[in-house]
């Protein structure tokens, strides 16, 4: 391999998933402004909307989502546009 490549501050990081409350730890690079304690241990804490934990395709649950009547918003403009 190369030298000098690939970044030098690899650090453990916790990914908090902000939907189901559910962390996992692993090695990262991404910038952090926050810290959380685990076990007595304190890491940089980046918060996720959405991972493999809370995802549909991986939960087999089904998630409505409609922030704000996204789909009757869409339809009210452009619903009816083919009709004449």
């Amino acid at each position: 391999m190369k030298k000098d490549i690939h970044p030098s501050n690899y650090r453990e990081v916790v990914f908090k998933d902000m939907s189901n409350e559910e962390i996992f730890i692993t090695r990262s690079t991404v910038a952090s402004r926050e810290t959380i304690t685990v076990d007595g241990v304190e890491y940089p804490l980046v918060k996720l909307e959405i991972t493999s934990a809370s995802h549909p395709f991986f939960t087999g649950k089904q998630k409505l989502v409609d922030t704000a009547g996204r789909v009757d918003k869409f339809m009210s403009r452009y619903g009816n546009r083919n009709k004449k």
